[in-house]
């Protein structure tokens, strides 16, 4: 009719159900993710969960041997429930239990620690522009490349009681024996191995740092130390987080160094691991699998703390999460411009 306006109305949108897809994600996204992951999810069910499964199993059994009815000696795994995790906390394997927890925990500690310091000043000298800093860089990752077992061996011959180390103290001190020293020994080892790896992630965390920010800062007149604590230390948090993470969970797994370096059934240096290995050698199954599934449940507390409490972003969700969110804020907005 002329001179009456029309109206046109515009359709309105499905409402979110079951089958529309989730705003920032293409149709079929969730599906193609699934079907590209399941190989993945299936060989980490191969590889980790029946391994589990079969240890769990096998805790609640214990090896025994007694007379049948006829008289004849039998041999076989009786079910004993919870008791091979009962003596973890009593009698001789109680108190080998705990010398390992302690053992395991004051290595953790103490190599993270180190490593972390000496990691994050590697970090600092290699981001830094001078002459030679390519051939540092490469030189830094010597120690990580070797093996474990050829370290321990390098040492063991380092630590000897006519070797360099007591050379250069002018001293014989039994590095390779029961006590203090041995602990020292294993320190210094795994400090020298595994702190540049440390040292390479947090310099590939401080790459991505612009360095606009710190000219910023210098025309603000913050010096070095201030440049530090404000913007470096900060902004690699996160990287440094995932690498003081990986190595603690590396640590508590702690096997083939003291193994190597100071040898098998030594009370100053056995860890968990060492111990599970221990009673797997005397075919004690039942036990060694009790302190194998502690040792799981030990570094998965450790994880969920790091990435749960301390807000360490392993599998890059938050920044996934982040984007996705950015995205859905500009559709929306896109969207209310369009109306």
């Amino acid at each position: 009719m002329t001179g009456t306006a029309t109206l046109h109305r515009r359709p309105a949108r499905p409402p979110a159900g079951r089958g529309t897809p989730s705003p920032g994600r293409a149709p079929g996204e969730g599906r193609m993710a699934a079907l590209l992951l399941s190989p993945t999810l299936l060989v980490l069910a191969l590889v980790i969960a029946y391994p589990l499964i079969s240890a769990i199993h096998q805790s609640l059994y214990r090896a025994q041997s007694g007379l049948d009815a006829d008289g004849y000696v039998t041999e076989g795994e009786a079910f004993v429930g919870l008791a091979n995790y009962a003596d973890l906390f009593a009698g001789e394997s109680g108190q080998r239990f705990l010398n390992a927890f302690g053992n395991t925990t004051f290595f953790t500690v103490t190599t993270v620690l180190l490593e972390t310091l000496l990691g994050l000043a590697l970090a600092l000298a290699m981001n830094r522009a001078f002459k030679g800093r390519s051939f540092l860089r490469a030189s830094i990752l010597v120690p990580w490349a070797v093996p474990t077992a050829v370290s321990g061996l390098l040492w063991r011959w380092i630590f000897q009681s006519d070797g360099i180390a007591n050379s250069l103290l002018g001293s014989e001190v039994l590095w390779t024996a029961e006590g203090t020293a041995s602990k020292l020994a294993v320190i210094i080892a795994e400090v020298w191995k595994t702190a540049p790896f440390i040292g390479l992630l947090v310099l590939a965390g401080m790459q991505i740092i612009p360095g606009e920010v710190y000219e910023a800062a210098k025309i603000d007149g913050a010096g070095w130390w201030r440049q530090l604590a404000s913007i470096t230390l900060p902004l690699v948090k996160p990287t440094l987080l995932v690498a003081v993470l990986f190595r603690m969970l590396d640590a508590l797994r702690m096997f083939d160094l003291p193994f190597v370096l100071i040898g098998p059934g030594k009370e100053s240096v056995e860890t968990l691991s060492m111990l599970a290995w221990d009673e797997s050698n005397q075919l004690r199954y039942g036990s060694a699998s009790a302190f194998a599934v502690v040792l799981f449940l030990y570094v998965a507390a450790v994880a969920i703390v790091f990435v749960k409490v301390l807000g360490a972003d392993v599998t890059g969700a938050r920044q996934i999460g982040t984007k996705r969110k950015a995205r859905t804020a500009d559709t929306t907005e896109k969207a209310g411009a369009t109306r």
